[in-house]
């Protein structure tokens, strides 16, 4: 039978040219029927479809094997999810007590005072030193608040006017302590907004102004009512009262004199106004560097980043280590599986299967395992990262990076593990894989 010019240019490449030899690509004798060349990016594709879906059929077919599989990946990913989120969400919570404290301030401490007490007229002596802005002597003692007939336990602060710019605390209605209060040992205080709703027993925070409450039996007026979000989170209680640092010394007998203050620095100089502070405090207290403490609030805020960083990486480095585990796990049943199946290596070379197409198949069938495994894991930990907070009464939230991270790493495990069970499956000579008894 003899073709015309024209219908042999239309054949395919393969079949051009007398004696041809090639072996008929798969799909190829639809192609010629249809007499149009066979598109190399069709036919990868339905080799790839038919790749994945001979490695998701022995999945399927083998379910509690390729669960207990998956199990070793699975426990990693909650352990790396869980613990990382854990971390995260501490940090957080640490960084915003450390924020609350203030970013730009230094915390005095006095533990020996040499039987002369540091004054609360002495703190206008500290403006004068060097980058120092403001300075506010800070009390704290616990009081019953009553209102009519609610009675609470707070924790009642007596400090100054300047208190609440050292310290970030903004109102929501009212003012701030004024330092003719403090002078006038006026019993007026600020309250939060606890405080307000629950002893009070208003809704609007605004209508909270001008009511009188009483601390430990005495009358103080609410001049002011701070927000929610700058309430003190070091706090025991959830109810919170600031009152003049006189008016305290009053109201408590464990309060005589000043132990602690803060103090803000100017321009941001925190380290110009420690020094200068440090001096001070030496010469007031005998030079003896043990009888105060002064804490740096930025010193404290990366002392806490670097702790919560290293703390991350360990408890990471953990869970990495399960995953690892789980990595050999699949290696182990994937080298199993290449032995079951080697008479079905055996037919699929025979028929014209290459190795690059056995070797894709059994690696995807490790790449299955080890993502449908993390998958499973991140559920996981959705789950008992929300079961913890409950139980907790914390919000903690999953971290995507971390998931991400677990995601791309579970792939690289069945990636690595996997390769050598594939590439032991693709090496199989047709003729041993055919005669293998099993």
């Amino acid at each position: 039978m003899f073709l015309s010019e024209e219908a042999h240019e239309n054949r395919p490449q393969w079949l051009r040219g007398r004696g041809a030899t090639k072996t008929v690509p798969d799909g190829a004798v639809s192609q010629i029927c249809r007499g149009s060349p066979v598109p190399v990016l069709e036919r990868e594709e339905l080799m790839f479809r038919q790749t994945l879906k001979m490695a998701w059929s022995s999945v399927k077919s083998n379910k509690m094997r390729s669960f207990l599989t998956m199990l070793g990946i699975i426990i990693g990913v909650v352990a790396l999810v869980v613990l990382v989120s854990i971390t995260t969400s501490a940090t957080s919570q640490v960084t915003n007590i450390v924020n609350s404290m203030g970013t730009n301030t230094l915390s005095v401490s006095i533990s020996d005072d040499k039987e002369n007490p540091l004054k609360l007229a002495e703190m206008t002596d500290l403006l004068k030193l060097d980058k120092v802005a403001e300075v506010a002597p800070v009390a704290s003692s616990s009081a019953t608040v009553t209102n009519d007939e609610t009675s609470e336990t707070a924790q009642v602060t007596g400090s100054t006017a300047d208190y609440a710019d050292i310290e970030g605390k903004d109102l929501s209605a009212g003012r701030w302590l004024k330092s003719t209060d403090v002078t006038n040992h006026t019993c007026v205080c600020v309250i939060n907004e606890d405080t307000a709703s629950d002893i009070v027993g208003v809704t609007n925070t605004g209508d909270a102004l001008g009511q009188t409450i009483k601390l430990s039996g005495i009358d103080y007026t609410v001049v002011g009512v701070l927000a929610s979000e700058t309430s003190t989170r070091m706090s025991n209680s959830s109810y919170e009262v600031y009152i003049p640092f006189s008016s305290l010394q009053r109201l408590s007998s464990s309060v005589s004199s000043v132990t602690s203050f803060v103090v803000s620095a100017d321009n941001d100089d925190l380290d110009t106004a420690e020094a200068s502070l440090t001096t001070w405090l030496l010469s007031r207290f005998e030079n003896d560097s043990d009888a105060f403490t002064v804490t740096n609030s930025s010193t404290v805020k990366d002392t806490v980043s670097e702790i919560t960083n290293t703390m991350s990486i360990m408890l990471g480095g953990i869970a990495a280590i399960s995953l690892l585990v789980g990595g050999i796990g699949i290696m182990n049943i994937m080298l199993v599986s290449v032995t079951e199946r080697t008479r079905e290596i055996g037919i699929r070379k025979a028929i014209g299967a290459g190795e690059g197409s056995i070797l894709a198949q059994f690696l995807i069938e490790a790449l299955l395992l080890s993502l449908i495994g993390c998958l499973i894991g991140v559920g996981l930990s959705y789950v008992i990262l929300r079961i913890t907070g409950l139980v907790n009464s914390t919000t903690y939230t999953m971290d995507m990076n971390v998931c991400y991270i677990a995601t791309a790493f579970s792939l690289g495990i069945g990636l690595i593990f996997g390769y050598y069970p594939a590439r032991k499956a693709a090496r199989k000579e047709p003729i041993e894989a055919l005669h293998y008894a099993g």
